[in-house]
């Protein structure tokens, strides 16, 4: 891919002050028409595929990457665009909703923690425990009627929140796993045309839900949410990405690029295989050449 200055631009670790709006929603094509997306959108699938194999032989790092967006963003196509090319075996996606009772009698980020990538594996987290700093700030009352939490200060609460995340991340750095965040910044006026498609072609009716326009209403309140979050939480062992996202094709191709730099910044290497092996190993050969057929 070309230019891929652009991705300095996109992350956010922390250096300096973030502000959501003096992010694009756009920016110039990567792509020159639909059919070089395809193909390039291939080639990245068949090198991500390549490197997590290698992460896998390696069996040091892991890779967490976490898909944050408005509704409508496109993070399920992206997640599937972008991941369908790995070996299955080496990949997994796991989407947080609304938590369960059993969830909720948990602290945040317990719900989580079973979907952690094991060493050599990628895992992707469509929402994740930022939604507990997301909606739930949005919608405080979620905390003051539900979730039967002894911290009745707001405050104190959202600040506490952020700490667990950030310890929570450095945590996870510090043992292997390399940690992504996506944020898909997507405008509001791209998301009315997103929603009224939704309406007008018949089959993408099952897309829309009442309640992501109610949400809309929301808008500049989640924008403010948003802003918080990834200033609070962006940090050079776990960065924020923020991605434009009014052309999916675009947002696809940086996400792809991200994450590929990312596992080629690993140091990694096949295992070693020692001379003894190898002479075994043509032992076996001989062996196996030896075979009727």
């Amino acid at each position: 891919m070309k230019n891929r200055e652009f991705l300095s631009d996109l992350k956010i670790d922390g250096d300096h002050e973030f502000r959501i709006s003096e992010r694009p929603h756009a920016l110039p094509k990567l792509y020159r028409d639909k059919a070089d997306y395809k193909k390039q959108i291939k080639k990245s699938r068949k090198t991500l595929n390549a490197l997590q194999e290698k992460m896998y032989a390696h069996d040091r790092y892991s890779l967490l990457c976490i898909f944050q967006a408005m509704d409508a963003a496109g993070k399920d196509g992206t997640i599937r665009a972008v991941m369908s090319g790995i070996n299955p075996h080496g990949v997994s996606v796991s989407s947080f909703k609304r938590p369960s009772e059993e969830e909720i009698d948990h602290e945040f980020l317990w719900r989580s923690q079973s979907q952690l990538p094991r060493r050599g594996n990628i895992a992707v987290f469509n929402r994740s425990y930022y939604e507990e700093v997301l909606v739930v700030k949005v919608h405080p009352e979620i905390v003051t009627k539900h979730q039967r939490l002894p911290e009745e200060n707001l405050a104190e609460l959202w600040a506490g929140r952020y700490d667990s995340i950030r310890d929570h991340e450095a945590h996870l750095a510090r043992n292997g796993t390399r940690v992504l965040k996506f944020f898909l910044n997507l405008s509001k006026e791209e998301q009315r045309r997103r929603f009224v498609a939704r309406i007008d072609e018949q089959e993408k009716n099952w897309k829309f839900n009442e309640g992501d326009l109610k949400e809309r209403g929301f808008w500049e309140d989640y924008q403010g949410a948003y802003e918080e979050a990834i200033q609070e939480t962006a940090r050079p062992e776990a960065p924020w990405f923020v991605i434009p996202a009014d052309d999916k094709k675009n947002m696809r191709l940086m996400v792809a690029e991200v994450i590929k730099q990312e596992l080629e910044s690993m140091e990694m290497t096949y295992p070693e295989v020692s001379a003894s092996q190898r002479e075994e190993m043509q032992v076996y050969r001989a062996q196996l050449m030896a075979e009727e057929t």
